[in-house]
């Protein structure tokens, strides 16, 4: 095998492309566009910040997005959950006093168009209260509370866009960093978290890095290539 037979990539964004401030590191504008193979986004954040990344970076919109609510390859949009009953349960979450806590302008949900994310500050219970009610989960991804349909997930989203692109998802090679990328641990065929990760991204993937941040994510792209040269 050579490095042409590199597998493809399905990476979460934020603690895994970025340092520990928060920034995209910038040797991700160098190393994701000259990977042979493809790289997917797999986020909780909402559908645009994804896709304009992809830009940035200068590599094809592969994009699973809003924790696999939305989907985006081969530049068609796939949906998952309810998002009307997200909806209902928000206000309700409301109703009771519950405040989201990002502002008037809360360009966090602004674009969101399958789940709403809380900042970490709001009421928990009263979230978690709500989500049982309505019957959807509550999601702590160490950046904000998701409150979403426990049928999206990053891990659906990795299926949608393997078989969009004629892939196993057993192909693909997984990084990240926190609960939410559990499920795409599990679909994926090889999954590395970086140092940086919680309690179940660390249970749920095959090697934990010695590594934080992006580095992790390098570490973990040229323990990879490794296998192939």
């Amino acid at each position: 095998m050579t490095t042409d037979d590199l597998p493809p990539l399905a990476l979460d964004i934020d603690g895994t492309l970025t340092d520990g401030s928060g920034r995209i590191d910038p040797r991700a504008f160098a190393e994701l566009p000259a990977w042979p193979a493809p790289v997917v986004l797999a986020t909780g954040k909402a559908f645009p910040y994804p896709v304009a990344l992809c830009g940035f970076l200068d590599v094809a919109e592969r994009v699973i997005a809003e924790n696999g609510g939305v989907t985006l390859v081969g530049g068609a949009v796939s949906y998952a959950g309810d998002p009307d009953r997200v909806q209902r349960a928000t206000a309700a979450f409301r109703d009771r006093g519950g405040d989201l806590g990002w502002g008037d302008a809360d360009t966090v949900n602004r674009w969101r168009e399958t789940e709403v994310a809380a900042r970490l500050t709001a009421d928990e219970s009263l979230l978690r209260e709500v989500a049982a009610e309505f019957d959807l989960e509550l999601l702590d991804t160490g950046y904000a509370y998701h409150l979403k349909a426990p049928d999206a997930s990053k891990g659906h989203g990795l299926e949608l866009v393997a078989a969009a692109l004629d892939r196993d998802p057993a192909e693909f090679v997984a990084v990240g960093d926190s609960e939410n990328d559990a499920s795409t641990f599990e679909t994926a065929g090889r999954s590395f978290a970086v140092a940086n990760c919680d309690a179940t991204a660390r249970a749920a993937a095959d090697t934990v890095l010695s590594e934080s941040y992006f580095d992790g994510t390098l570490a973990a792209m040229r323990r990879v290539r490794s296998t192939f040269e």
